[in-house]
């Protein structure tokens, strides 16, 4: 890559891998969740990960690139860590656990959306920079909504 745009796609191709595989690892954390609270806002997400995906596409049409992914080293390694808490914790630690694992994939998803939106700004792509912030807005809430459950229901000795 040596250009904004040739990064922009990239980067584009790398969330849309993330999204993908996020849209199979989300029932597996729904399932060992022992929270009602928790597994509705997991099960929430799974469904809005799957609109994201559609927005995604609407992205890359304005390149004008057929949707597809790269390989996501980071977005592997943080589900790979999240199987590893369904495998080896149980109890409050698991749900704790859990939540600190998607908000690790929410993080993630927050900078990369956040960068993804100022390139297409500065590549004069107005409506990727408008589909990227409605992306962006749904993770940062998210993410919210996640430690605002960790605060009030999950978080205990």
């Amino acid at each position: 890559m040596k250009t904004l745009a040739e990064l922009f796609e990239h980067t584009l191709k790398d969330v849309y891998y993330a999204e993908n595989a996020l849209t199979k690892a989300l029932p597996k954390v729904a399932g060992a969740v022992r929270n009602a609270k928790l597994k509705a806002a997991v099960e929430a997400h799974l469904e809005e990960t799957k609109e994201q995906i559609e927005t995604l596409k609407k992205v890359f049409k304005t390149i004008e690139v057929k949707p597809e992914g790269v390989k996501c080293d980071a977005t592997d390694g943080l589900i790979k860590e999240a199987e590893g808490l369904m495998e080896e914790a149980e109890g409050v630690a698991l749900d704790a656990g859990l939540i600190g694992a998607c908000q690790a994939v929410e993080h993630y998803e927050i900078s990369r959306y956040g960068s993804l939106r100022e390139w297409a700004k500065v590549l004069g792509n107005e409506k990727a920079h408008v589909l990227l912030t409605e992306i962006l807005d749904q993770e940062k809430a998210a993410n919210a909504k996640l430690t605002t459950l960790a605060i009030t229901t999950i978080n205990s000795k």
